[in-house]
């Protein structure tokens, strides 16, 4: 069973809908022993990092899914809360994975909003998927590319689409609003 995870910062709805839709079985809990009992987590998040931290503090959250061993997603803002700090608020995140948060600068508009394509794409999450696939970004903030890059993106720069290290996995994309792209990675990481 994979926990989602609920600590008021998840665009939780469409997300728990398409799982159902796809026939993946899957719980949403703010409860740290079913996150730690689940064979896998999907860590989703919408909105601002200091708010999402301060929930997640609250639910008493954090350590549960810092000492997570099995796999683990993290989507849109739940990607960034993965890292170690965020220009955003100037906030520490969960440090999971090396990176810092940095602000769209110098691009077109903010948020990033709408359908773009991601290129480089590397690792389990995108089996079957063909490279330049489309898929559905609503973000103001990015991480860097860097090793653990699983795919990439232009928005007047180049920054990381996916992440991937040891168990843990990251979307900046919405898989769950990008139709059958998106659909074929929730299904690539529910088989692993």
């Amino acid at each position: 069973m994979i926990a989602v995870v609920d600590y008021n910062a998840g665009n939780t709805r469409s997300l728990m809908n398409r799982l159902q839709d796809l026939g993946i079985k899957a719980t949403l809990t703010k409860d740290a022993d079913v996150i730690a009992q689940a064979s896998k987590v999907i860590f989703p998040g919408v909105g601002a990092a200091k708010a999402a931290m301060s929930s997640l503090q609250a639910a008493d959250l954090e350590d549960c899914l810092k000492s997570y061993k099995k796999p683990f997603l993290g989507i849109c803002l739940g990607m960034q809360l993965m890292g170690e700090h965020s220009e955003e608020g100037d906030q520490s995140l969960l440090g999971l994975l090396d990176f810092e948060v940095q602000e769209f600068k110098g691009v077109p508009k903010v948020p990033h909003m709408g359908w773009n394509s991601i290129f480089n794409l590397k690792g389990p999450l995108y089996r079957g998927l063909a490279e330049k696939a489309d898929l559905y970004f609503v973000h103001s903030y990015y991480v860097p590319l860097s090793d653990f890059s699983s795919a990439g993106c232009n928005y007047g720069i180049d920054f990381s689409a996916g992440l991937e290290r040891d168990n843990f996995f990251g979307c900046q994309f919405h898989p769950e609003k990008s139709g059958p792209a998106g659909s074929l990675i929730l299904k690539n990481f529910a088989a692993l």
